[in-house]
């Protein structure tokens, strides 16, 4: 660490910053994002597009060609990724994640499971899923609610909710807070009891993983926070680690395309907006 005489001038400060050039800390973005040093088994370093370990109480966001695969894994067990898709050339067409839920009537994300917007579109699809523990119910956490809970809620702060951090997010993509849709989570579940109480079943343990499809042009936020329904008194989250890649969107013929009734015709739907517009 610097002392405050070597960096009281302008000049020194300087060196002191430009010292720091290379230094790799736990969690941060990697770039360029090929030089991650262990790319997912059968994806090669070239096709990576976005390589980053993001610390609990912090977000980011990328926008993210049609086709490219995302995969995030929670790393120690104590991730919550918090999860908003938007068309990137059309924001106003974004995640839904009441229609997620009720156009497939399961309320339970999974691998097979579409993220739609609420033109009937698929945004992305869940290609793998080894957690299995997912929330489209709760949304994410407030201000007031952290405030209430730790103390404070503020991006700043110790306890930074998810909202305030995709209001920053969304800030960075020219979008404000009227423009910040309800969420899903990853990595923390939530099931609903047969007197419709929501129980937190929390995570499956460390080295999950949750692979998305983008199946249009995406702009992706994450906000990494605890979950609102976390009973643990302290602000707990861990580290999650963010990979993209290049890959192919789903197609006609694909078993994915034809799971359900429901699934084929939000591809439809979606493949007859990309095609008038000239994107095949």
């Amino acid at each position: 660490m610097a002392t405050a005489s070597e960096t009281a001038s302008a000049y020194g400060a300087r060196d002191h910053a430009r010292a720091q050039d290379g230094t790799q800390c736990d969690t941060m973005p990697v770039l360029p994002a090929s030089s991650w040093p262990t790319p997912p088994e059968g994806i090669a370093a070239e096709d990576l597009v976005w390589s980053e370990t993001l610390a609990g109480g912090n977000y980011t966001h990328k926008i993210l060609a049609r086709g490219t695969e995302l995969r995030l894994t929670d790393l120690t067990g104590d991730a919550c990724a918090h999860v908003l898709l938007y068309c990137a050339d059309r924001p106003w067409e974004r995640l839904n994640a009441a229609d997620t839920v009720k156009v497939f009537w399961n309320a339970y994300l999974g691998e097979g499971h579409l993220l739609l917007s609420d033109q009937g579109r698929v945004l992305a699809s869940v290609t793998e899923d080894t957690s299995g523990r997912h929330d489209a119910l709760s949304g994410t956490s407030t201000l007031v609610r952290n405030t209430e809970r730790y103390g404070d809620g503020t991006p700043q702060s110790a306890a930074p909710a998810g909202r305030e951090l995709f209001k920053l997010a969304a800030l960075k993509n020219g979008l404000g807070p009227r423009d910040i849709p309800p969420s899903v989570s990853l990595f923390q579940g939530v099931r609903i009891s047969e007197d419709g109480t929501a129980c937190f079943t929390g995570s499956a343990g460390a080295g999950t993983s949750v692979t998305l499809r983008a199946e249009q042009p995406l702009t992706v936020l994450i906000a990494n926070v605890p979950h609102p329904l976390d009973p643990r008194p302290a602000y707990i989250c861990g580290p999650l680690e963010v990979l993209a890649y290049q890959a192919r969107p789903t197609a006609p013929g694909d078993t994915l395309w034809d799971a359900t009734p429901e699934g084929r015709r939000a591809f439809l739907n979606t493949a007859e907006h990309l095609n008038a517009k000239g994107i095949a």
